[in-house]
This record gives structure tokens, sequence and C-alpha cells, in this order.
């Protein structure tokens, strides 16, 4: 038995073509946290089961739809991500043959209006699916990844990720995940300066253009070559931001 876990918060825009890619696993679970749109409705609608609930972070997010689950194996879905006919499939034969109880899938990811074939896009390949009691998620607030002892297999149908699809959520997701990211590092210990964003935002433009071959991808590579600098800068930023002392200057 499968199931589907969908962590969400407004996203009435994509869940139910999410769902719709869903549709053919045993069990689908929608993890709601405050959603001020139609998100609890269109899911319940769908088929899916909601629970609604706070938000503790992205990976204890996670963790508790995990918890939820009754299937055997369990994929993890993001709102914004598509399951392929092709990939459905796969995922189906793999169940059966058992080689593995932790896999990773490539991610076929959208920027704005062209899917990104460099950039560190892709295959960009990221853990989803597991049997229950073989992996768990980090407890990140944002960039929490699944954590498994055992080997990890390898899918190879892509899943679709319509990850920015206009420039205002580039803004928003890069100011909202290097808060978050910010506060983890916070957490660790990690030290930051002024000079360190700088560097940071310098390094992750030149890794992502050059290294990645981002210049590959035409103009978008070199507009989401920025946005990652950009993104790294604000991170570091905002964890020197945190470690100092509160006063202002006249």
């Amino acid at each position: 038995m499968l199931s589907i876990i969908i962590v969400t918060k407004n996203e009435a825009h994509n869940i139910v073509d999410c769902l719709e890619s869903a549709a053919w696993a045993d069990e689908v679970i929608v993890v709601d946290s405050g959603s001020l749109d139609d998100t609890v409705g269109l899911a319940s609608a769908a088929g899916a089961r909601v629970i609604e609930t706070d938000w503790p972070g992205y990976g204890p997010q996670q963790n508790r739809a995990i918890d939820a689950a009754s299937g055997d194996w369990i994929y993890s879905l993001d709102a914004d991500e598509r399951i392929t006919p092709e990939l459905a499939q796969e995922i189906r034969e793999v169940m059966v043959e058992n080689k593995f109880t932790v896999f990773d899938v490539p991610r076929k990811s959208l920027f704005v209006n062209r899917f990104m074939a460099h950039s560190g896009w892709w295959p960009d390949r990221t853990r989803r699916l597991f049997k229950k009691g073989c992996a768990r998620f980090s407890e990140h607030l944002i960039h929490a990844s699944l954590v498994a002892e055992s080997p990890v297999g390898h899918l190879q149908a892509p899943m679709i990720h319509y990850s920015f699809r206009d420039y205002h959520a580039v803004v928003e997701k890069m100011n909202r995940y290097s808060s978050g990211s910010a506060h983890d590092l916070n957490a660790k210990g990690r030290r930051s300066s002024l000079s360190t964003a700088i560097g940071h935002g310098l390094w992750t433009f030149i890794r992502t253009y050059f290294l990645q071959a981002g210049f590959l991808d035409g103009q978008q590579g070199l507009i989401l070559a920025i946005a990652n600098a950009e993104g790294a800068y604000y991170k570091y930023l905002k964890l020197w931001e945190l470690q100092k002392p509160r006063h202002f200057q006249e």
C-alpha cells in the first residue's frame, strides 16, 4: 500500500493538479497549516484525507504526515510537484521488486517559462519514496531532507516541479527561504558577517552560472544565477543580523 503525503499552505492554485497526479495511490494525505484560500476544500473534494494543524517547520510537518500515513510505502510530494504516469508506473514496479527501502527521484523544474537543463537544477535528485520506518525528515525549518541509514535506489522517470511561475514568486520565495535558512544556520551555531554574506553571494553566482553551466540555459540561466546569489547573500546577511546586538545608528 502506498501513501502520498502533501504538506500545504495556501496552495489552491496548485492542489487540484497535484492531487490529480497522485490519485492512483492507495491513500493521499494533505497536512495543511492554516490556509486562507480554498486549499482544504479543494483537497477534500478531490478525495484526500485532510489534517489541519499548526506550522512547526517543513521537516517536522513532513514527519507529522509520515506518522499519519497508513501505507507500507510513502511518497512525499510538494503541492507544486506532479507525478507523471511514467514515474507512477516505475514506483509501482520498485515497490514490488523491494530491492531498496529508500529511493530518490530526478526533478524537472520550471523557472518562470523554461524547464532548466543545467544550473544545478537537473537532475536535482531528491529522496521522496521510502518504506515507512526506514526514513525520517530532518528537523530543519526550510531545507529539510529525508534521512535514511540504508542505501538509496535511483528512480529514472522525472517528477515535474513548477517551482517558479513568475518573478514575483522568485522574490517572495527567496525572501522566505533566506529567512528560514538563516534561523537553521543560527541554530547550528554558524557565524556570519557582511564579508561572509558577500562571499557566499559571489561564490553562488560563479557556481550556478559557470561551474553548473547555467550559461547554457540562456537568459533564464543568468536570471537564476543572480537569484541564487541574492538568496545566498541575504541568507548570510540575515544570519549576521540575528547575531548582532540590537542598536540603532543616528
